[in-house]
């Protein structure tokens, strides 16, 4: 299985969000870097894999994009979400 991470910590802002999320899952070249192209691309995951989401907040864009993930791992059987806190 594939597995990707991504550090809440890093990535506080969209774009820097959107740019991590289109590089490391290699997402197409038409990927819009929105939500709705988010959840388009994440469903045409063929392969399994499984995204982390480490130090990830619930709230705002962060939380938005969680939302989509969540959402989109409900109907592709190859997507896994992972949710990580921070370690102390």
């Amino acid at each position: 299985m594939k597995r990707i991470i991504f550090d809440g910590v890093e990535l506080c802002y969209p774009r820097q969000i959107q740019d991590a999320l289109a590089e490391r899952l290699e997402l197409p070249a038409w990927y819009g870097r929105n939500l709705d192209a988010l959840y388009d691309c994440l469903g045409d995951i063929w392969e399994d894999t499984e995204i982390v989401l480490r130090n990830w907040e619930n709230e705002g864009y962060q939380g938005a994009v969680l939302r989509v993930m969540r959402d989109i791992a409900e109907e592709n059987e190859h997507l896994h979400i992972a949710v990580e806190c921070a370690e102390e």
